[in-house]
């Protein structure tokens, strides 16, 4: 966000279709119609968040989206297939040469029917029961609802948090007396996000979007990480992540998307794997930040850790404000420094985590929090082993 001559950011849009719209993936709002209502976004589709990455495109300026992973894959394992209003329409009908939707065309030939719940649900239609899952055809292998034809056009960086931290954060943000600015009334286990974060990812190196070659790690291709490369990666990027891990996903501009580039252009390229261990970010800001840019292609300037002006803090508020709660620190700081040097990296006993979470939320907190913790670390481990090094 603060470099404002080159990029323009995107703050977490596909959270409206996935929560609120009659796409939405998510059961958090299911039965509270009203507060999809009062929202702003119950008839946001995933269609109608790209037609605003488009826009929001439109000055030319490389794209940066953060968002959130899980956004885009149906929540607790369950098989996905295409969001309708994602499926080609016909030609002539509402298209636009050189879109990031025209240019996704249709899901892959050998896309497979799924089972419906056998209501209604969607734009048009009364909904009697939750959207999901869709009368659309899956991809096979795609955990997401994005065509893979889509998915393509970005180029993606996965910010990674250790359970640890990220799970006891998210869940102050469902409880009094937070719950009552963030809106999220209770805690879902499912919305931690590192199984669909871990699935996007292998998803993406088995297609050959991402690596072999890892970020910042010496390779030769053929790496003990397994590390993999993409094909588009010039002219946007994004961020797409879950509450405990994130990823940067981008679009090249390439098709169309300002117009900029083609595919044909970088047929020879590859996109490293790029994973980003927030540990590490915390510890070596500068050091890391720099190795995300050569990664990407930007510029690094020192000047990207800092937004201590009025309008670098109008602009922060401006784009957390849908997210009401989950961003204060970030609207009430003004750069990003390397913590202290004193901060210990030892690792904290079982014993003690437990304690200190049965201190700040109660027994029963601490004990989901726990069980939520122990099953995100693995996919959380799998990941920092591509973590990007500075």
């Amino acid at each position: 966000m603060t470099r404002q001559d080159t990029l323009t950011c995107v703050h977490e849009p596909f959270g409206d279709a996935f929560y609120y719209g009659p796409e939405r993936l998510s059961e958090r709002y299911e039965k509270d119609e009203n507060a999809r209502i009062d929202s702003g976004f119950s008839d946001s589709t995933y269609k109608t968040i790209f037609e605003r990455i488009e826009r929001e495109g439109s000055e030319g300026k490389r794209l940066l989206i953060k968002d959130i992973t899980h956004y885009l894959v149906p929540p607790n394992g369950k098989p996905a297939s295409i969001a309708p209003s994602l499926l080609p329409r016909k030609k002539g009908v509402g298209t636009q040469n050189g879109s990031i939707l025209t240019t996704a065309a249709s899901p892959s030939s050998d896309a497979t029917a799924v089972e419906t719940n056998g209501s209604t649900n969607g734009t048009n239609g009364a909904v009697t029961a939750p959207p999901y899952p869709y009368p659309t055809a899956a991809e096979p292998d795609n955990p997401t609802v994005i065509p893979s034809a889509i998915l393509k056009q970005f180029h993606f960086t996965f910010l990674i948090r250790h359970p640890r931290s990220s799970i006891p954060s998210y869940y102050r943000c469902t409880i009094p007396p937070l719950d009552e600015v963030t809106g999220f009334y209770n805690f879902m286990p499912s919305e931690a996000g590192y199984d669909e974060v871990r699935r996007v990812f292998d998803y993406l190196r088995g297609i050959g979007q991402i690596g072999p070659n890892v970020a910042g790690q010496n390779t030769n291709g053929n790496s003990s990480n397994g590390d993999v490369h993409h094909d588009n990666h010039d002219d946007n990027s994004t961020i797409n992540g879950s509450n405990g891990i994130n990823g940067i996903n981008g679009t090249d501009g390439t098709d169309g998307i300002n117009g900029t580039t083609t595919n044909s252009q970088h047929d020879n390229d590859k996109v490293e794997i790029c994973v980003i261990d927030a540990d590490d970010l915390l510890d070596n800001p500068s050091g890391i930040i720099a190795a995300y840019c050569r990664s990407v292609g930007l510029d690094y300037t020192d000047a990207m850790l800092k937004w201590d002006t009025p309008d670098d803090h109008a602009r922060a508020k401006a784009a957390f404000e849908k997210w009401k709660g989950f961003h204060e620190d970030a609207i009430h700081s003004g750069e990003l420094k390397a913590r202290d040097k004193n901060h210990t990296k030892a690792t904290p006993s079982k014993e003690a985590e437990d304690e200190s979470w049965r201190h700040k939320f109660g027994e029963q907190g601490a004990k989901v929090i726990r069980q939520t913790v122990d099953a995100n670390v693995a996919d959380y481990e799998y990941l920092k082993r591509f973590a990007l090094r500075a």
